[in-house]
């Protein structure tokens, strides 16, 4: 590389790599908290749902209204929910830690650019 005008710009281009990812990081993250406490959510509905004797009526709310809900459809819909919800957190998982690796990989760049600069720049001074 030639010039430290080049350096650096290639030094921001991929500090500005770094930064992108870090960013996706925090949507993937917070996607997942979002999933978590989802999870939490149905997980309990599961378990009052277990309570309910065939006498008890069930209501799913439909738009503004409250439409009657047998107790095994009911029961269906959460656990179906549980297992999107759980497949949608492993799916996130697996995106972060990809994304993670990108992110080391990346400094990795960074610090690799940053000492080739500092060089460059005594080679300057000793001119």
């Amino acid at each position: 590389m030639g010039s430290s005008e080049e350096f650096q710009q290639k030094l921001a281009q991929e500090l500005d790599k770094l930064k992108s990812i870090q960013k996706d990081m925090q949507k993937v993250m917070s996607a997942k908290q979002t999933l978590d406490g989802q999870l939490s959510e149905n997980k309990i509905v599961k378990e009052e749902l277990e309570f309910l004797t065939p006498d008890n009526k069930v209501y799913k709310m439909t738009g503004p209204a409250l439409i009657e809900q047998e107790i095994d459809e009911a029961k269906q819909n959460v656990e179906k929910r549980i297992m999107f919800i759980t497949s949608e957190i492993k799916r996130n998982d697996e995106l972060l830690k990809e994304l993670s690796s990108n992110q080391d990989k990346q400094q990795d760049v960074l610090q690799r650019l940053q000492k080739e600069f500092s060089e460059h720049q005594k080679v300057l001074q000793k001119e």
